[in-house]
Order: C-alpha cells, then sequence, then structure tokens
C-alpha cells in the first residue's frame, strides 16, 4: 500500500501542532508522504505558503518521510477559486486542494464547479457531489476526497458511486487538524472500505495518486534545472 496524506493542518491555520510535529506523528504512523494543507483566502495565502515552503525546504531529505508544500483553497467566493489557484502556483505549492460542498459548513453554492474548473489537485469533501461536477472532475483530472475526517465523512458513499459512475479519480485523506485525526494507513483504508470501496479500487487509487505525485516531482525537477 503507497501510506500517503496529502490534506494535513498546523497551527498556520486550524491545526493544533507545528508542521514538524505533523510530518513526525504521520512517519509514526507509517507514512511515506504527507502535505501540509493549512486554509487559506486572500488574508493569508502567501504568508501561509512562504512558512510551509521554508519548513519543507530545511526538512531533512533523507528522512523516511517526504514533505510537500501545499493549500486548501477554504471558503472563498466561487469566483476567487481560479486566480487564487494560479496564485499558490506561483508561491509554490505542490498540491491546491478546495474545500468542497461539506454539509456540515455553510458551504457557499457552486463552489464544487468553480473549484474544479480551477487548477486544483483535490476536491476535499466534497458532499453531495452533482452528477455534472463529478463528471468535469474526471475531464479536468480533479481528485475527489474520500475523508476520514468526522462529519465531512457522512458522504464518502455518495462520493464513491459518484466517481465510479464516470470514472472520476479518488484520494483517500485524513484531513488531519489534531493528534488524534492522524489514524495509521490501515485505519484510512478501513474508512475507504467502509465507504463501499473494494480493495482492488483502493490499491487503484493508491496507484493514481503515486502517479500523481511522481508527475508532480519530475516536473519541479525540470523547473529546478532550468
Amino acid at each position: 500500500m503507497y501510506r500517503y496524506n496529502l490534506h494535513a493542518h498546523t497551527f498556520l491555520s486550524d491545526g493544533d501542532l507545528l508542521p514538524s510535529e505533523v510530518a513526525v506523528r504521520y512517519r509514526d504512523k507509517g507514512y511515506s508522504v504527507i502535505a501540509i494543507t493549512d486554509h487559506a483566502d486572500y488574508s493569508n495565502i502567501k504568508q501561509v505558503l512562504k512558512s510551509v515552503r521554508e519548513f519543507c525546504r530545511r526538512w531533512p531529505k533523507d528522512s523516511a518521510i517526504k514533505v510537500l508544500p501545499g493549500i486548501e483553497l477554504t471558503h472563498l467566493p466561487p469566483q476567487q477559486f481560479k486566480p487564487l489557484a494560479k496564485l499558490a502556483r506561483k508561491e509554490g505549492a505542490r498540491i491546491i486542494i478546495a474545500h468542497g460542498e461539506t454539509p456540515v459548513e455553510p458551504v457557499t453554492e457552486n463552489t464544487n464547479r468553480m473549484a474544479i474548473e480551477a487548477d486544483i489537485d483535490i476536491l476535499a469533501h466534497p458532499g453531495l457531489i452533482s452528477d455534472k461536477d463529478t463528471a468535469l472532475a474526471r475531464e479536468r483530472g480533479v481528485f475527489l476526497e474520500i475523508t476520514s475526517r468526522r462529519g465531512h465523512n457522512q458522504t464518502n458513499a455518495h462520493v464513491v458511486r459518484q466517481a465510479r459512475k464516470y470514472e472520476a479519480k479518488l484520494v483517500l485523506n485524513n484531513d488531519s487538524h489534531s493528534p488524534e485525526d492522524i489514524i495509521s494507513p490501515q485505519d484510512l483504508v478501513e474508512t475507504a472500505l467502509r465507504a463501499g470501496l473494494t480493495r482492488e479500487e483502493i490499491e487503484k487509487i493508491d496507484n493514481d495518486v503515486k502517479k500523481m505525485l511522481t508527475a508532480k516531482a519530475c516536473r519541479q525537477a525540470g523547473k529546478e534545472v532550468k
């Protein structure tokens, strides 16, 4: 199993822990790669990404866990997703998540669609995502999140059904904010199984995520060579 989690928060937004403690706790659970994806809008995106990039740059290259700089664009007016995703790429985000239309928060209508149309990688907890938006995610190569986070996970089964129907890609994430949220890869698999996924489908998800991260690493290496 490919041990990853691409949705983790620190005290740079609403998490409880330092980035270093997040990394160490995930390493202790057996993960090999994580992304720090703190919440952001126009008020803090540059500051957060500057801090996360600096942390990732100084994280030991020989560590058992790789840490990627990312961001979660959260509760935006829908028309702001595209310009902020572009800014996030410019500021060095390797993983861009959009805070989707979860049923447990007051998310603005049409957030899923406008986020998918922007240059994002993952639509987090997309709630009761529509047929049209699921098909668009498939077309744009946006991963739909299956999450272990309480509340947000209420619609995991719906997201699985929609992804099967339209052959959209999925990703398994913790969406961690506190130490208690950092569950083992095996427990994350159990979350996926409860949502209705098979072990064969989970293996395909792992492979899709690994391919995505490898492609990003190759593009980044090309930029650094230039």
